[in-house]
C-alpha cells in the first residue's frame, strides 16, 4: 500500500463584485484509493461553500462563492492506496458491444480529444497491433517518444490534432493525444488529474498532473503518457472525458490568480505496510 500525505494552498484576489469557484481538489475515494483524514480551511469566514459529490459518489467538487478580497484555501490529507495489480499479458480489451453504459461517453470525441479527426492516422499506427493491454501501452510509448515536454508551449485551446501536428506540449496535451488515438480505435480513454508525484525538479515545482485511465478487461487501468510522474505515486481527483471536464479550478468573475502550491510525501513503513511508489512492470489500477 502507498500512503501519500497532500498540501495544498491556493490563493486569489477578488474583485468586485466577488466571483464562483468550482475546485476539484478533493482525492477521490474509489475501491483502491481512500481518503484516510482531510481537513479544509477558507480564508474568508463568510465565504458561501460546500462539497458535493459526483461521478456515483466518487469525487468531489467543492462550489465557493466569495466577496472581493484576498481568498486562500488550504487543504491537507492523508491517502491510502492499495493499487489493483495485473500482468499486462492477462488483459484483454473490451468489445464495444459489451462495454457498460457509462463507460460508453468515453469512446466519442471530446472538445480537446478530436478522435473522429484521428482515426485514420490511429488505424495506420496501431490498427495492426493485437489487441490488449499492449496496444494501449504502444499508444502511450509513441505519445512518449514523440511528443516533446516544455512548459508554457500550449494554451487552454490547444487540443490533440495540435499536439499531433506541433509535437510538443505539457501533461494535460500528451493525455489529450493519447485518448484521442485510444478512442480512434475503439479503445474507452478518459483524462484523470492528479498530482506529478516523483516528477523531475527541473521541470519546475510540484504541480497538478494530467495521465490518461483506459477501459479494458473490466476495469480502468492508468497511464502516464508524458512519463513525467510515478505512476504508484499519482493520486486521483477527478475523471472527465477531458480536461474541460476536470480543471482543477474553474472560476466565474474577475480574480487574479497566485501559482498553486502543492506539496505530496510518501510514507514509508514496512511494518504498517506502506511502501514508496515505484516503477512496476505491472498494470496498475485504482478505479
Amino acid at each position: 500500500m502507498v500512503r501519500l500525505q497532500y498540501q495544498l494552498e491556493l490563493s486569489y484576489t477578488v474583485a468586485d463584485p466577488g466571483a464562483d469557484f468550482f475546485f476539484y481538489i478533493h482525492p477521490a475515494e474509489t475501491a483502491q484509493q481512500h481518503v484516510a483524514s482531510e481537513n479544509l480551511t477558507v480564508s474568508q469566514p463568510d465565504a458561501n461553500w460546500e462539497i458535493q459529490l459526483t461521478d456515483g459518489m466518487v469525487q468531489r467538487c467543492l462550489r465557493l462563492a466569495a466577496r472581493p478580497g484576498p481568498l486562500t484555501l488550504r487543504y491537507e490529507s492523508t491517502i491510502d492506496i492499495a493499487h489493483h495489480l495485473v500482468d499486462p499479458a492477462q488483459i484483454p480489451e473490451v468489445p464495444v458491444a459489451r462495454l457498460p453504459l457509462d463507460v460508453l461517453q468515453y469512446i466519442y470525441p471530446s472538445r480537446y480529444c478530436q478522435s473522429d479527426r484521428l482515426s485514420k492516422f490511429a488505424m495506420d499506427q496501431f490498427g495492426y497491433l493485437p489487441q490488449g493491454y499492449t496496444r494501449a501501452k504502444a499508444i502511450c510509448e509513441w505519445v512518449q517518444q514523440n511528443v516533446t515536454f516544455r512548459s508554457n508551449t500550449s494554451s487552454g485551446t490547444t487540443a490533440a490534432v495540435d499536439t499531433l501536428l506541433e509535437r510538443v506540449g505539457v501533461c494535460r496535451d500528451f493525455a489529450h493525444l493519447m485518448i484521442a488515438l485510444c478512442r480512434a480505435i475503439n479503445l474507452p480513454a478518459r483524462f484523470v488529474s492528479g498530482t506529478d508525484y516523483g516528477a523531475d525538479p527541473s521541470l519546475g515545482p510540484p504541480d497538478f498532473h494530467a495521465y490518461v485511465e483506459v477501459y479494458m478487461g473490466d476495469r480502468w487501468y492508468l497511464f502516464d503518457p508524458s512519463n513525467t510522474a510515478i505512476p504508484m505515486g499519482m493520486m486521483r481527483l477527478a475523471t472527465g472525458r477531458d480536461a474541460a471536464d476536470v480543471a482543477f479550478a474553474t472560476i466565474f468573475g474577475p480574480v487574479m490568480s497566485a501559482p498553486p502550491r502543492i506539496h505530496v510525501e510518501a510514507i514509508e513503513d514496512p511494518e504498517r505496510g506502506w511502501s514508496l511508489p515505484v516503477h512496476t512492470p505491472f498494470a496498475l489500477s485504482t478505479g
